[in-house]
């Protein structure tokens, strides 16, 4: 049977990919500015992430006026940490702020620039499209990293990754090892323990915790506010003073810190400091007991590095999500095939070649997420502008001459 071919879709404007709070702020920050866009989402909602893969009792880590997207802030009620429902209340609040209306259920299979006709293709379940622009939206958090563990076939009891988990109320009371130290890893561990389940933490590498708060101010912003009068060094250095006195020496409960403060590690790698929300409380009382990296699963547990055997009903995976831009955006020269961000660093990171950008892949959140759609709009609504200028001129030389 001969397959027809389908029709490419011409978009007189930018096509985003992802319907995230990326692609929803760069798509309102172009409808101020009178560009038109498309919006092509892979899941049937907005905001997939936030609504079908995060637990239940996830909060924004920093304060609401750094995570407010572009033209749009808080209402006045949220809390200081607003919650995950509450951030998917404003984001659809936002979308139906500026009109914004997704095309769902549109997994972007390839999309690569025809140098010949000089617009972008983009090939979507078994639609096509064709564009000037191409807006990458879909985030640093777009597939969850499973590792490779030798044996994990073999475990017999429950093993998820944290974006299938919801909350504790079904270990209760059964042995749960948590696999992942960041933020997502340090919840976790605090609502299963808050839920009566006996939690072991796997703790492989030195990492920075920092107190949410520090003298009742959020210690981000705090940290931005020091950072405009002094270097990092010494923003590092009274970061780890205090946390030393709200926290305690966290070596002691077997979480040893790095060489390099947080700030300078986040500038140079990306890695971002734990902002404890009362883990560290449940680790000192040994309600969560911090365990070394993992050498193998057995039928009924784990063996640890160390050689201990411990057996487990649950383990679940705190360890991430990693881009997915490098397998359908077939450009080599804007992100990188190795860890599936732009090549360039931020603040230089959104714009590439030929009409492709990119938007909240800067390793600094909504915030970073918000600075880039600004850019972004404005670099298109330029081009676009000048299109108009010239269609408007072309127009009248051809009336003219008639």
């Amino acid at each position: 049977m001969i397959r027809k071919e389908v029709s490419p879709v011409w978009v007189p404007g930018p096509l985003i990919i992802g319907a995230g709070p990326s692609g929803l702020a760069v798509s309102a920050c172009l409808k101020k500015r009178g560009v038109p866009s498309l919006i092509l989402e892979k899941d049937d909602c907005l905001a997939s992430l936030w609504k079908l893969k995060t637990y239940d009792r996830l909060r924004l880590h920093l304060p609401k006026m750094f995570c407010e997207l572009p033209y749009m802030n808080f209402p006045s009620d949220f809390p200081a940490y607003p919650t995950k429902q509450q951030f998917i209340s404003y984001l659809e609040d936002y979308a139906k702020r500026f009109s914004i209306e997704p095309m769902f259920g549109q997994e972007v299979r390839w999309a690569k620039y025809d140098r010949s006709l000089g617009l972008w293709e983009v090939k979507a379940n078994e639609s096509k499209f064709l564009c000037r622009w191409v807006i990458v939206a879909t985030g640093e958090n777009a597939e969850p990293v499973v590792p490779e563990i030798a044996s994990m076939s073999n475990f017999g009891g429950r093993l998820m990754h944290t974006s299938v988990y919801k909350n504790g109320a079904d270990f209760r009371g059964s042995k749960v090892l948590v696999v992942g130290s960041g933020n997502s890893g340090m919840e976790v561990s605090l609502d299963l323990c808050n839920s009566g389940a006996q939690v072991s933490l796997v703790v492989r590498d030195k990492l920075h915790i920092l107190p949410r708060e520090i003298f009742g101010i959020s210690t981000f912003a705090l940290s931005m506010r020091l950072l405009k009068w002094f270097p990092v060094c010494l923003v590092d250095r009274f970061l780890l003073l205090c946390s030393r006195m709200i926290l305690g020496d966290t070596g002691k409960i077997g979480i040893k810190r790095p060489e390099f403060g947080p700030f300078h590690l986040k500038n140079t790698t990306g890695k971002t400091p734990v902002l404890d929300v009362g883990a560290v409380a449940k680790i000192r009382s040994r309600e969560v007991k911090v365990v070394c990296g993992i050498r193998r699963f057995t039928a009924k547990g784990v063996e640890f590095v160390n050689g201990e055997v411990h057996d487990f009903d649950s383990v679940i995976l705190a360890t991430g999500y990693r881009t997915n831009v490098a397998s359908w955006l077939k450009d080599g020269n804007f992100f990188s095939q190795k860890d599936g961000y732009p090549k360039n660093p931020f603040p230089n990171n959104w714009k590439g070649e030929d009409g492709v950008y990119s938007v909240g892949f800067t390793r600094r959140g909504l915030f970073g997420a918000s600075f880039d759609a600004q850019r972004v709009a404005e670099d298109i609504a330029r081009q676009w502008k000048s299109q108009t200028k010239h269609l408007h001129l072309d127009l009248i030389g051809y009336k003219s001459g008639r």
